[in-house]
């Protein structure tokens, strides 16, 4: 969007198909300009529609014409080496480091010996749980990054809530099945454009969002609550929105996982997921999405690990490899002309195919991902391995050099329409003012209490009662010891995370001598007895479950699943059965958790696991806010989809 009044700012031009270029004159000067160029784009682009290739990397010659020029002149001065290393992806991890130190300089030597054109910034894990650097440390690592390669890097995250799905910092939105739950257009579109200012802020410039998948498989273990809902149409509005938000703040949008991972019930991280559509129902039902996506100009698309039989007859071509799939009808049949990128091919979804991570696989495997169409290929099995295939592959005429150069100019005129070739940095001392701004985090809190549904109401529990407050003589007193009023439940996969600890906090605030126990799948034949004891004694209980969509949660054999875990689901049914009528259970996460027990009478949905959602949950059950949620799935025996009104889309 472009806002020719104010003067002196840099201007991302987005059309069709993605963004298109950057300008940094003078309100005046770009006025002229427009005025200039008004006739000759025009025909430009409409010549470009006409032969059906109205992409953002040809329009933004029309926009910037330096940014053109020095795509095409970059791409004619690399070598065959350093094209091929622009079409790799790995992650960079965000973690305090020295630059002077071994850490780092094992990052900056990758980089510089493979020439990547672009990281996805992350952060490390241990033992299965995400130690999260902050949006500073990020900013500091992009700009060192930045400074020691020789091109403009383009970086990339997995941002789907928000800075905070991979920072300790930034707007901490909730799942997007919340804000399909308020099937409000316009906090789709906020949503998007706060979530890409703030990565633009630490230097991240595309998020790999929104999902464009539908969700309607309540098995699915990996899409569920990262999805807005399960119906074509709703979807496919929220999906235009979140994108138009996101180049509202001058950055790319995917989406993803196409064909679609919404009717499946198989983790693509653990093995080979199958959507079994016929071609009818992909293009009348998973394609719509997608098709918005494409319409409202989405920069790229993610092609998902995922076995698409109508589409690929072959079982031994998963999407990402697939011609089928990735050019026939995204490029072909859907007319897509961004570019295109793999899911994650360190998968066991496509690395089951090729036999492992080993080098020789990881380039049969990258080798068939740009046979297929794609452009970038994400984290490869064995970077070495798959860099090498890809070159050993064009020298000996597998791949045309020609066809290495189309994708690499695409990648060249997306950073040229970033303003990366002008500048590459960013502002440190500006993340502290433009990361978590109070009017963006009041934004995130008002979607969580909009989403919050009631699916189930017995009418004896709710609302709950506040206690009166404690009273103490000393400013510094010791805990208020446990009662019986009021039980706490938090049911999570580990007890280690932050799940469950905002939503105590507030409980604290209204009941300080609620009894509070946390359980694990570790933990819960150990707690068993006593959780039930807890709870037949109780006057009321919450039973708060965090069942999360997360990537390779392996709860049965091979392909994962939504549902609680085994001790937990244990435990949980325990207590459905001893205290069913005075226990308000919150799913918080997946709402399909009411299909495991479905006797559960008081049953309430945020749809994710965030601090914001355990707010709202807090404020609803305590009878500080109405539910004004609508269910944007259905679970099967015990709930339809209820569509949104009509008037919360306008």
């Amino acid at each position: 969007m472009v806002h020719p009044t104010v003067p002196k700012t840099r201007y991302l031009v987005i059309e069709k198909n993605g963004l298109f270029g950057v300008t940094n004159d003078t309100a005046h000067h770009y006025r002229c300009y427009v005025s200039n160029m008004c006739n000759k784009l025009l025909v430009l682009v409409t010549l470009l529609l006409l032969a059906g290739v109205a992409a953002a990397d040809d329009v933004a010659a029309a926009n910037d014409p330096a940014a053109a020029r020095w795509a095409e002149k970059t791409l004619r001065k690399m070598s065959l080496e350093e094209k091929v290393g622009q079409l790799f992806m790995v992650w960079a991890k965000v973690d305090f480091m020295n630059f002077g130190g071994p850490d780092y300089a094992k990052l900056r030597d990758t980089m510089k010996k493979y020439h990547l054109g672009g990281f996805g910034i992350t952060s490390p894990a241990d033992s299965g749980l995400l130690q999260r650097g902050s949006p500073l440390e990020a900013a500091a690592l992009t700009n060192q990054l930045q400074r020691d390669s020789d091109l403009p890097l383009l970086f990339a995250a997995d941002f789907e809530r928000g800075l905070p799905m991979r920072f300790r910092g930034g707007t901490p939105f909730p799942h997007a099945m919340a804000v399909g739950a308020t099937g409000n257009l316009e906090y789709a579109r906020q949503f998007g454009r706060i979530s890409a200012a703030e990565a633009r802020a630490v230097g991240v410039h595309w998020n790999f969002y929104p999902d464009a998948d539908l969700n309607s498989n309540p098995n699915n273990p990996i899409i569920n609550a990262r999805a807005f809902g399960e119906d074509p149409a709703e979807v496919s509005a929220l999906v235009k929105a979140y994108i138009q938000g996101v180049h509202d703040a001058h950055a790319m949008a995917t989406a993803k996982h196409f064909p679609g991972h919404g009717d499946t019930d198989t983790d693509s991280h653990l093995s080979v997921s199958r959507v079994n559509a016929t071609r009818e129902r992909l293009h009348q039902v998973e394609l719509a999405p997608f098709r918005a996506a494409i319409a409202a100009g989405v920069d790229s698309v993610m092609i998902g690990q995922l076995a698409v039989p109508s589409i690929e007859s072959d079982s031994a071509r998963v999407a990402t490899i697939s011609y089928n799939v990735t050019t026939r009808l995204l490029k072909d049949e859907l007319g897509f002309r961004g570019i295109v990128i793999t899911d994650a091919m360190d998968m066991n979804g496509v690395t089951r195919i090729f036999g492992g991570n080993t080098p020789q696989s990881a380039g049969l495997a990258a080798v068939g991902a740009l046979k297929a169409g794609a452009d970038y290929v994400l984290i490869p099995g064995n970077l070495d391995g798959a860099y090498n295939g890809v070159l050993q592959a064009v020298r000996n005429g597998e791949i045309s050099e020609s066809r290495i150069d189309e994708s690499v100019i695409k990648i060249l005129r997306a950073k040229a329409a970033l303003g990366l070739y002008k500048n590459r940095f960013v502002d440190l001392n500006a993340v502290t003012s433009d990361v978590s701004r109070p009017e963006n985090v009041a934004v995130a809190q008002k979607i969580a209490d909009e989403a919050v549904t009631l699916v189930r109401d017995n009418r004896k529990v709710l609302p709950l009662a506040r206690s009166a407050p404690v009273a103490s003589q000393f400013v510094y007193h010791g805990p208020v010891a446990a009662g019986n009023k009021l039980l706490v439940l938090v049911f999570t996969n580990d007890m280690r995370g932050d799940n469950g600890r905002a939503l105590v906090r507030e409980v604290r605030m209204r009941v300080p001598d609620a009894r509070i126990i946390y359980v694990d799948d570790l933990l819960a034949p150990f707690l068993s007895s006593y959780v039930l004891e807890s709870a037949v004694n109780a006057e009321h209980i919450i039973a708060a479950v965090y069942a999360i969509p997360s990537a390779g949660r392996n709860v049965f054999p091979d392909n994962g699943s939504p549902a609680v875990e085994h001790g937990l689901a244990s435990v949980l049914r325990n207590v459905v059965k001893a205290a069913n009528d005075k226990t308000v259970f919150l799913a918080m996460g997946s709402p399909y958790t009411i299909a495991q027990y479905p006797t559960i009478q008081n049953y309430v949905c945020t749809y994710s696991n965030v601090p914001v959602s355990d707010l709202s949950a807090v404020k609803f059950i305590f009878g500080e806010m109405p539910a004004r949620g609508h269910l944007p799935v259905t679970i099967p025996g015990i709930a339809n989809r209820i569509p949104p009104q009509q008037s919360a889309q306008h």
